[in-house]
């Protein structure tokens, strides 16, 4: 079986591409699925802070902020992320190639700020992976049918990578952030808090809709509509997460896949 029927998208977000230390422990990931046959293609947030960092400059430039503009500014954080974790992975032996929204082509609506996926181009990013390539695309943004640049939102990245898992139909998509998966409560708030090792798309939904952070809740609706199975893990451990899936029996066959 050739890598591009076996495909794998990673997410890493804010805190897990937060520094070159952090990016490195992140390849780690990369690198093991890409030895276990997948065909990898790895999606980034900004480094911690750094969109905030971007809006506030924004922000100072002028005493009003036009949203089609803040979009070119403030996509350029992952444009930094996927640029040095493709360099990284390189340095550890695996071919990488880094991709902005408008050069894979990721077509959005026109709302600005906030826009919603409307068609992603497979061609480059198969290509890539029957090469044994692993494509590196910044999340969060991508482009206009007239070419203008979009975001689509806070969180948006984990809406990028579920999306491409489904245009690719990928065999799950693994969202790698600070916490060791989904659990009852904020563990930060509730020392009793228990990690769920299954939970489905409508009870995910449901959780984003109250407030848990872990997920963006348009990420799980896209994840349910298209049937592919989210990996809720931490970067900084090898410990199985938390499968968001259809039910019990589909969560159980992924992590016989992953291992």
């Amino acid at each position: 079986m050739g890598r591009e029927n076996k495909i794998i998208v990673q997410k890493f977000g804010g805190t897990s591409v937060a520094n070159f230390e952090r990016m490195r422990r992140a390849c780690e990931h990369v690198k093991r699925a890409y030895e276990m046959g997948f065909g990898v293609v790895v999606t980034v947030s900004a480094m911690a802070g750094e969109t905030d960092r971007l809006i506030n400059l924004g922000k100072s430039a002028v005493a009003k902020t036009y949203d089609d503009e803040m979009d070119v500014l403030v996509s350029t954080g992952e444009q930094v992320s996927c640029s040095i974790f493709s360099m990284i992975l390189r340095e550890n032996n695996i071919k990488a190639k880094s991709y902005l929204g408008f050069q894979i082509r990721i077509t959005t609506d026109e709302n600005y700020t906030n826009a919603r996926i409307i068609e992603i181009e497979t061609e480059k990013l198969i290509s890539d992976i029957k090469q044994g390539i692993v494509p590196v695309i910044a999340g969060f943004q991508g482009v206009t049918r007239d070419g203008r640049i979009t975001t689509l939102g806070r969180g948006g990245s984990d809406t990028t990578a579920v999306a491409i898992a489904a245009a690719l139909n990928a065999k799950i998509c693994e969202i790698y952030t600070d916490v060791p998966g989904v659990f009852t409560t904020d563990p930060n708030l509730v020392a009793s808090a228990k990690k769920l090792r299954f939970i489905s798309y409508e009870e995910m939904v449901e959780l984003a809709s109250l407030g848990a952070k872990v997920l963006q809740i348009r990420s799980v609706e896209i994840a349910a509509r298209f049937n592919i199975p989210i990996h809720v893990r931490s970067t900084f451990s090898n410990e199985i997460g938390t499968i968001v899936a259809t039910d019990l029996k589909k969560a159980s066959e992924i992590l016989k896949m992953i291992g």
